[in-house]
C-alpha cells in the first residue's frame, strides 16, 4: 500500500492567507486550524496536512534574514517527517527568501515551494485557491519513489520557477513573477508538465542547514550623474564587507577616474565588489565594452547572469559562515544551487 504523501504547510503572512469579514468588510487572517473551511478542494488529495502559522503573521515588507533563520529551522526540525513543504508569503519578497532558503539549505532532497496570491484567498476572483492548491501537488510530487522537485522553487499564476532564479516583475496582475535567465521548472496546465533537464538532481549527500547571514554587505545602484560623496558613503559605512554593484547593461559603468579609484581603493581595503546588471535578462559581461575593463582593472568580479536578490543574499550567507575573503570571491562567482550560469 503506498503511504499518502505528508506535507507541512507554514504561514508567514501575505494576501493569500486573508479573508474578508462578512459584517464589516474588513480582511483579517483566517485559522489555518479551518483550513479545509476555506479550501476544501485540498480535502480530494488525500495527504497527510499539517501547518504552522507564524504568530505574529509577517508582512513580506517586514521580511528579514532572522525569518529566514526561523523557516530554515523550522524546516530542519520537520525534514523527517514530511515529504514537502509549502511555505506560504507575502510576494513582494518572496524571491529574497527563496533565494536565502536556496542557500541555507544544503543538499536539499526534498522540495519546498514558496507561494502566496495577489488577492486574499477569501476573494471570489482570487489567484490564491490555484497557487495554493497547485503548490501542494507539487510538494507532494514523486517518481519512483523520489521527490520530483527536489529544490527551493516559487510557484505562481500555472508556472513554478526556481527559486533564487525569479523575481516579482508585476504589482498588479495576477502572473507576478518572471524567470528570465533560466526556464520554468513546470507548467500547470490540464496536466503539470515538469521540465525535468532543468530541476536540480538531488546527490544524496547529507542535509545541512547553515542559517548565519552576515547583513554587513550593501547595494549600489548607478544613475546617471551619480555623485562621488554619494559612493563615497555607501563604500566607507562601518563593517562593510561586500557591495552588489548595479550596472548598466552588460556590467558597464562610468569611466571618470575618481569612481574607477573609489572602486580600486575599496577592493584593496578588502571588500569584494559584484558586478550585477540592472536588466532583468542577460548577463554581465566584462571587457565586452570598455566602459566595463575600467571594473575589471579595478578588482570588481562578475555576477554573470544572477538576480539581485540571489546576489545579495548569497553574499549575506558566503560571509556569515566564516568564508574568507578569497574564499567569498572563489564562491560568489561559482554556482552553488543553480543560481547563475556561468
Amino acid at each position: 500500500m503506498t503511504k499518502q504523501p505528508s506535507i507541512l504547510i507554514i504561514y508567514t503572512g501575505g494576501t493569500i492567507g486573508m479573508v474578508m469579514d462578512s459584517v464589516t468588510g474588513v480582511l483579517h487572517p483566517f485559522n489555518f486550524e479551518n483550513l479545509y473551511d476555506q479550501i476544501p478542494e485540498i480535502q480530494k488529495f488525500n495527504y497527510n496536512i499539517d501547518n504552522i502559522s507564524f504568530d505574529p503573521l509577517i508582512d513580506s515588507s517586514d521580511m528579514e534574514p532572522g525569518i529566514w533563520k526561523q523557516l530554515a529551522e523550522i524546516i530542519k526540525d520537520n525534514y523527517d517527517n514530511y515529504d514537502g513543504f509549502v511555505i506560504l508569503h507575502g510576494s513582494d519578497t518572496m524571491s529574497y527568501t527563496a533565494s536565502a532558503l536556496s542557500f541555507m539549505l544544503e543538499n536539499l532532497s526534498k522540495p519546498v515551494v514558496l507561494t502566496g496570491s495577489q488577492l486574499p484567498i477569501g476573494m471570489i476572483r482570487t489567484d490564491g485557491k490555484e497557487n495554493f492548491i497547485t503548490a501542494i501537488e507539487i510538494a507532494a510530487a514523486k517518481k519512483n519513489g523520489r521527490a520530483v522537485v527536489p529544490e527551493v522553487c516559487i510557484y505562481f499564476e500555472y508556472q513554478l520557477y526556481r527559486g533564487n532564479r525569479a523575481h516579482k516583475y508585476n504589482a498588479e496582475y495576477f502572473e507576478a513573477f518572471r524567470s528570465v535567465n533560466y526556464p520554468i521548472l513546470a507548467q500547470a496546465g490540464v496536466e503539470i508538465k515538469y521540465n525535468h533537464q532543468a530541476i536540480s538532481k538531488c546527490d544524496e549527500k547529507e542535509f545541512r542547514v547553515l542559517t548565519n547571514m552576515d547583513l554587513n554587505v550593501a547595494s549600489l545602484k548607478l544613475f546617471p550623474g551619480i555623485q562621488q560623496p554619494y559612493v563615497k558613503s555607501v563604500f566607507n559605512a562601518e563593517g562593510l564587507k561586500g557591495v552588489i554593484l548595479e550596472t548598466f547593461g552588460s556590467g558597464n559603468a562610468t569611466t571618470k577616474q575618481w569612481f574607477l579609484k573609489e572602486l580600486e581603493d575599496t577592493v584593496n581595503r578588502g571588500i569584494i565588489i559584484l558586478n550585477v546588471t540592472q536588466c532583468r535578462g542577460g548577463a554581465v559581461k566584462m571587457g565586452q565594452y570598455e566602459t566595463s575593463t575600467g571594473l575589471e582593472k579595478a578588482g570588481v568580479i562578475s555576477g554573470y547572469d544572477i538576480t539581485y536578490e540571489a546576489a545579495i543574499t548569497k553574499m549575506m550567507y558566503l560571509f556569515g559562515n566564516n568564508h574568507s575573503t578569497e574564499s567569498v570571491k572563489k564562491y560568489i562567482q561559482t554556482p552553488l544551487r543553480g543560481e547563475m550560469t556561468v
